[in-house]
């Protein structure tokens, strides 16, 4: 703004008028400051009086000016005489100067020369807070709110690393002496400042502050501040100042509203409810909502599984002319996608085709992803087609789900084939690498996927940790731990920063390959390098040492986890107690089980089959049903190991009916039987001679697909022997063998012979002899 255009304004004029003695004063040559006189001269100066306007009087420190008695006369009451024996340092008078020149050329390259840092340094914090004010309100009368943002945010972040309350001093810089207006763009601006900078409540503050003093700020700052208030989830202080917006103004407006509508419909926990209100007040208000405004009401209602009444929604409003665009749709095909309802997602498409919207690039990548991860590939590659023949070019994501869905069926020439010749067009995408790489090691060709790396690398892509946890889970995954630590030192080396997954499935290997001592160094050197273990890490090396029958080293682990803020979970409880019951050791077992009640850590279903079995090999029976009644009463659904267990101690105990119940509510909940199930119900009927309804069981257990083990045969040979039928035991025996079932020593341990012996005799059976 030219200063000619500035001083000829009402505002120049009034701004003029309250300057102007600084500007006679500082740029007069014959005046003198800092000047002390003598004694001899001090009755000349009797004829000279003392004089500043009484609105800059505070903000100079009541320091002496001293001007002809004949500059006095046109001043009238708007100057105030001031103590003579107070006058200006010679260092100030150059801050000064800086008001002045800013106040005479709105010069933002003057202004700038000095922060608040610097002035408060040289000249003290009182007298240059106050020429910063001056400035201030010169730029803010003159409309330059970007000068006014700069002077703010350079004060605010002067309070911040002086560690100062900041309304020490924004009391008297938003606040103006006698008969100076308050201009309200450094409400406005200062609103601004503050929540930029995270400082959400005192920019409530000024809005507050601003509304007191009889100012209403603009609805940009009021949206503006909003849209923070939101953003960090502050919704005490969102619902404070929308309130105060609608009783005090400045009024809501149509951002203002889908600002509060994004608020409650894009959280985790939609309040759909609320946004439901939001809608109505605004269009009781008058403000038409934007698409914007229904995409959003529309993806609320879709997270919290409300699709369908969103699509009808979609279709009210189409009907009725309202503004929707192709972002309402995508919102709805995307939400039918993740539901796995692919189908209606695509009829969404052609309906939205049909009403003359048209599908945009993000409406068929949403459609090739959903299809490609539910395997329909040949569905995805002909909506890539669609694209193409409506000039809507794919992206690099849109082939991406294709890569994706080829390479996890294993089809990895056909993801090279559009690796290579599709995607190759594009910028090199990090993210197509890990997909192949990826894909490579999932089916064990490391030498491909170590290639592909290297390939990455030389086209200037840096490796980030997910390249390397593909590489290094895959070859783990194969075996090869050396190749895998091979890539973590690379990593490391590299400077990239390996995560707890990567650190994860290394230790996980060590304990495949016996080396817990290696494992349990890792995860220390881990810690040491800001990567806590979690859990998985500790159950991975708890598992081994049970598995090697070492569960008190096991045990020793979790006063070390505690330390290390690692809460033991049911899974590591489970498999403590576990390798204690294997150890022949169901004392320590069911303290551990007391432990973990104790603890709060909630038994789940595997932690009840394992009791229910140490119950059940201690002979107690009753409590080992009893526990899979509560299991079942506390709505946890039992597996086939957990009927298994109850069926195999009911039939311990002769109540083979019963086992029978157990079995076919097994069956009712979806879970098949296994061999162990069969050879249990086998052993029932075994023990109370009912050797031909143990027959009858082994034939369902056939024709259901199940071939009887070496355990099967051994308990129908024992059966058999009991009850005195000794060539039918060899005829089962002779049947094992036919089978290609290999006895073991128990089978001998039955007929109580060496296995020559059996052998022989059976050879005598068969010759006659």
């Amino acid at each position: 703004m030219p200063i000619t255009s500035f001083i000829s304004s009402s505002l120049g004029k009034s701004c003029f008028r309250r300057m102007y003695s600084i500007t006679a004063l500082i740029l007069d040559e014959d005046n003198v400051f800092d000047y002390m006189p003598s004694r001899a001269s001090e009755s000349n100066l009797a004829k000279e009086i003392v004089v500043v306007p009484r609105e800059i009087e505070s903000n100079l420190a009541k320091r002496v000016v001293v001007v002809p008695r004949e500059i006095e006369r046109n001043l009238g009451k708007e100057f105030v005489v001031v103590p003579r024996e107070m006058s200006f340092t010679r260092e100030r008078v150059k801050l000064l100067k800086l008001v002045v020149t800013v106040f005479k050329t709105l010069n933002w390259d003057v202004a700038r020369k000095i922060t608040l840092s610097s002035a408060a340094k040289d000249y003290g914090l009182k007298f240059s807070s106050n020429a910063y004010r001056v400035i201030l309100h010169i730029f803010a009368f003159a409309g330059m709110h970007m000068e006014v943002h700069c002077l703010l945010r350079d004060m605010v972040r002067y309070c911040k690393v002086a560690n100062m309350d900041l309304f020490e001093l924004f009391p008297d810089l938003l606040d103006s002496s006698n008969n100076w207006s308050r201009p309200v763009v450094v409400f406005d601006v200062l609103t601004k400042v503050f929540a930029e900078n995270k400082m959400l409540e005192n920019a409530v503050d000024v809005f507050i502050q601003a509304h007191n003093v009889g100012l209403k700020l603009s609805i940009f700052s009021c949206n503006f501040l909003l849209k923070c208030l939101a953003e960090a989830n502050r919704e005490d202080g969102l619902l404070l100042l929308f309130e105060k917006m609608k009783n005090f103004g400045p009024e809501p407006n149509v951002y203002s509203f889908t600002i509060m509508m994004d608020f409650y419909c894009m959280q985790d926990e939609v309040d759909i409810d609320k946004a439901i209100k939001i809608l109505a007040e605004m269009e009781n208000s008058g403000e038409r909502p934007t698409a914007v405004t229904y995409s959003t009401f529309i993806r609320g209602l879709c997270k919290v599984g409300c699709i369908e009444y969103a699509l009808d929604e979609l279709r009210r409003l189409r009907s009725e002319s309202q503004p929707v665009n192709s972002y309402c749709y995508n919102v709805v095909i995307h939400a039918f996608c993740r539901k796995g309802e692919l189908d209606e997602a695509l009829s969404v498409l052609e309906e939205m085709k049909s009403c003359g919207v048209t599908p945009d690039l993000y409406s068929y990548s949403i459609l090739i992803e959903g299809f490609c991860i539910r395997g329909d590939l040949v569905k995805g590659l002909s909506l890539i087609e669609e694209m193409e023949s409506n000039n809507i070019k794919p992206s690099i994501v849109s082939y991406s789900s294709l890569l994706k869905g080829f390479c996890s069926r294993g089809l990895m020439d056909f993801s090279m084939d559009i690796f290579r010749n599709i995607i190759s067009g594009y910028e090199y995408d990090q993210h197509a690498y890990e997909i192949v790489i990826n894909g490579y090691c999932t089916q064990g060709d490391l030498d491909s996927a170590g290639k592909l790396f290297e390939e990455m690398i030389n086209n200037n892509l840096t490796p980030s940790a997910s390249n390397y946890n593909s590489l290094i889970r895959g070859c783990c995954k194969a075996g090869s731990l050396d190749k895998a630590l091979e890539y973590f030192d690379n990593m490391l080396e590299g400077g990239v920063f390996p995560d707890i997954f990567t650190c994860n499935s290394i230790v996980t290997e060590y304990c495949s390959k016996g080396c817990v001592k290696e494992a349990l160094q890792l995860i220390n050197e881990m810690t040491n390098k800001g990567i806590p273990p979690n859990a998985f890490t500790y159950g991975a090396v708890i598992k081994k040492l049970c598995k090697d029958q070492e569960s008190e080293i096991a045990l020793e682990l979790i006063p070390l986890m505690l330390k290390r803020n690692v809460f033991p979970s049911v899974v590591i409880y489970s498999i403590l107690i576990d390798g204690f019951a294997k150890q022949w050791d169901p004392e320590k077992a069911l303290m551990l089980y007391a432990r973990m009640l104790k603890v709060g850590v909630t038994p789940d279903t595997v932690t009840y089959t394992i009791l229910i079995n140490i119950y059940s090999t201690r002979s107690r029976m009753s409590k080992a049903y009893k526990l899979f009644e509560e299991m079942v009463g506390k709505g946890l659904n039992p597996d086939t190991i957990s009927y298994t267990s109850i069926i195999a101690i009911l039939c311990k105990i002769g109540d083979v009916k019963a086992a029978w119940g157990v079995f076919y509510e097994m069956l009712q909940r979806g879970h098949l039987p296994s061999v162990v199930t069969y050879t249990c119900l086998i052993d029932g009927y075994c023990n109370k001679g009912r050797m031909d309804e143990a027959n009858i069981v082994l034939n369902e257990m056939r024709r259901n697909n199940i071939s009887p083990d070496v355990v099967t045969y051994n308990v129908l040979i024992a059966g058999y022997r009991r009850h005195g039928y000794f060539d039918r035991a060899y005829d089962v025996f002779d049947e094992m063998t036919r089978e290609g079932i290999s006895p073991d020593k128990i089978t001998f341990q039955t007929f109580g012979v060496h296995a020559d012996a059996v052998k022989m005799r059976r050879k005598w059976l068969r010759d006659g002899t």
